[in-house]
């Protein structure tokens, strides 16, 4: 596979990738599979003499996953099943005694979900870390971490856990899982053998939801509140783009490749009633992670894409989408559901009336333990047959099936031949990278050659005043995701190599920079009308007299007196020209990586929207975007 990019901003992103030679591998690396509360003896305890032939067949057997965590083992937990519908309250609940316990740990599936239980036990004065592949906030006293599944810490004791993706490897007195009434009887048999105590705990919808008879006959039919639900991203902007056209409503949108930080920007425009983004247009990504105030559902079709074929939607998937609308608490207190097609209709009435099919197996990964034991028995294959060989010949029990691992696989061809040990090749491996994805994919393989060859890997900057543009077509804004996609890989990877990825801080301030560019493109696309409080609440209108002015920015005849502060912080400020006032002026101010960015908003006597945005860096100012403002671009900046 080349090892170069094809696009400009692919060209971009490959000539950031350099370094100079460091020793390749960071001793500090070495507990981070231990964290994963492995111990290679303990899993196998013949395991010591695992190079004799008759232990060949026993690594492979993975019959009993439970013995992998000795620590869960040794106690007999309480174990409550909370089980419900989508708008249940079901994690509420669990939530309430992880808030009460004298220590306790939150595991998610999704950032989303982990940065929202960090930061409602933190409201609560209830101490909370936040630990994700991609972020570590640690907070002074903390008993409690809210963290993504996978950074879970089982070695460590708890009071109290909460699991929002079930799985058995935390020692915890008091173990609260989250999910649906179908895994139930799987859940009871595999409890059963670790010999713990279970409670289920049957939770039922707190608002109706009612599946509508008719199905949306026209776009112009829209309403506040309406969420319209498609599985492409070239359908997502289509309908937002007809929805707007017709000139009621504008659209907010959530789907999985946009940076979790803009997922959540959207939503909350979409659930502030003061904005005027007041319909949301969405994959399924709305299924989990984002709290949103939804009236109804509907469904722009019932088939999907899956990565091999189209296919209709499952049972669960449709009740999972469903269940959104009518959010307990909401402005809506009864939530909808309907189809724009009537053919679509009786796939989703049979699909709410009919219970989730009963889960029978759950999934497994084999571990960087095994494999490295399985890789010690085969010497002479590589990485790649070692996981695919693994994967044909381990034995499971009738309660367990492999994950997908085709994106596993994926990164193990093409990382293969290169100089690396066993443990790296499994870390790139489990990394997040989207290997569909061709920049993420062309990202990752440069961060593994350049580890290879140099055992340092140096990010330099990406977006300067200089390339600093808000895209203009939804396909620079793709590849603006992409790039977002392979600033977060650096980041994970900086995490678990810290000294061979050193850049963390850079990597992050350009993450948060084409975050900004993300946003500033949706805010913009679509617009028919003066989007009013699209800025922060926080800022404030600030007189010519205010002594913490400490910024005189100026645009062709007019100066723009600005507040500025470190990192991330908004003024909306007046305006002179001459003499005279322009009123009704906002400038919102974003300090990131020794760069200005300036938004700037005003409505001239015609009332028409006016806006821009622009850099500086030292002398150096750039106008990067000044659409219909009739200033000339930016000559100048004075220091008051």
């Amino acid at each position: 596979m080349a090892s170069i990019f094809i696009r400009r901003n692919c060209n971009i992103l490959s000539r950031s990738i350099s370094g100079n030679y460091k020793e390749p591998f960071c001793p500090k690396f070495q507990f981070k599979f231990e964290f994963l509360g492995y111990d290679v003896s303990r899993i196998h305890p013949y395991s010591r003499s695992y190079g004799s032939g008759s232990v060949r067949n026993d690594i492979t057997d993975m019959t009993c996953p439970h013995t992998w965590y000795p620590q869960a083992r040794r106690k007999r937990r309480k174990v409550f099943l909370h089980v419900g519908p989508t708008n249940s309250g079901k994690t509420y609940q669990a939530l309430k005694q992880l808030q009460t316990s004298a220590s306790g740990i939150y595991c998610g599936p999704l950032r989303l979900l982990a940065w929202e239980v960090a930061k409602r036990l933190n409201k609560a004065n209830v101490p909370c870390d936040l630990i994700t592949g991609q972020e570590r906030e640690e907070v002074e006293g903390a008993n409690h971490k809210a963290v993504t599944v996978e950074m879970a810490d089982v070695s460590t004791d708890y009071k109290c856990a909460v699991i929002d993706e079930i799985q058995a490897s935390i020692a915890a007195d008091e173990l609260h899982l989250c999910g649906d009434p179908a895994a139930v009887p799987l859940i009871q048999e595999i409890l059963d053998i670790t010999g713990d105590e279970v409670e289920v705990q049957y939770y039922k919808r707190l608002s109706p939801l009612v599946p509508m008879k008719a199905p949306l006959r026209s776009l112009s039919e829209i309403r506040n509140g309406d969420c319209i639900v498609t599985f492409s991203r070239r359908d997502i902007y289509k309908l937002k783009k007809r929805i707007e056209r017709e000139g009621k409503h504008l659209c907010s949108v959530v789907y999985g490749s946009l940076p979790p930080e803009t997922r959540t920007r959207q939503a909350s425009m979409f659930n502030d009633a003061s904005s005027e983004f007041d319909v949301l247009v969405a994959s399924d990504a709305i299924g989990m992670g984002l709290n949103l105030n939804i009236s109804r559902i509907i469904f722009s079709t019932m088939q999907k894409f899956d990565g091999f074929e189209m296919r209709d939607l499952t049972v669960s998937e449709i009740k999972q989408i469903a269940g959104r609308a009518g959010r307990y608490g909401s402005n809506f207190p009864q939530g909808e559901v309907t189809c724009m097609y009537v053919d679509d209709l009786p796939l989703l009435h049979s699909s709410l009336d009919s219970p989730s099919p009963i889960l029978e197996r759950a999934g497994l990964l084999p571990s960087f333990d095994l494999l490295y034991m399985y890789s010690r028995l085969h010497p002479q294959i590589g990485f790649y047959q070692v996981m695919e060989h693994f994967i044909d010949n381990a034995k499971l029990s009738e309660k367990y099936f492999f994950v997908n691992c085709e994106q596993v696989l994926k990164v193990a061809a093409v990382i293969d031949e290169l100089p690396l040990e066993l443990r790296d090749k499994y870390l790139f491996c489990i990394s997040p990278v989207d290997m569909d994805d061709e920049i993420s994919s062309q990202g990752l393989i440069q961060f593994a050659e350049n580890y290879a060859k140099k055992g340092l890997v140096r990010l330099r900057e990406i977006f300067t005043p200089g390339t600093l543009r808000v895209p203009k077509t939804p396909s620079a804004l793709k590849e603006l995701e992409s790039i977002h996609k392979v600033l977060d890989l650096y980041v994970w990877l900086s995490f678990r190599l810290d000294e061979s990825f050193p850049d963390h801080e850079l990597a992050s301030s350009q993450k948060a920079l084409c975050s900004m560019l993300i946003e500033e493109f949706l805010d913009r696309c679509g617009w028919q009308k003066p989007v009013a409080g699209r800025l922060p609440k926080t800022i404030v209108n600030l007189s010519s007299s205010d002594p913490y002015h400490d910024e005189v920015i100026v645009v062709g005849d007019a100066k723009l007196q600005c507040n500025v502060d470190d990192f991330w912080h908004g003024s909306a400020n007046t305006a002179y020209s001459g003499q005279k006032i322009i009123e009704k002026v906002a400038v919102e101010i974003l300090k990131i990586s020794g760069m200005k960015i300036v938004w700037w908003f005003f409505k001239g006597e015609r009332e028409e929207f006016n806006g821009g945005i622009f850099a500086t860096k030292g002398s150096q100012t750039t106008a990067v975007e000044c659409p219909n403002s009739g200033w000339p671009v930016v000559k100048e900046k004075e220091e008051k």
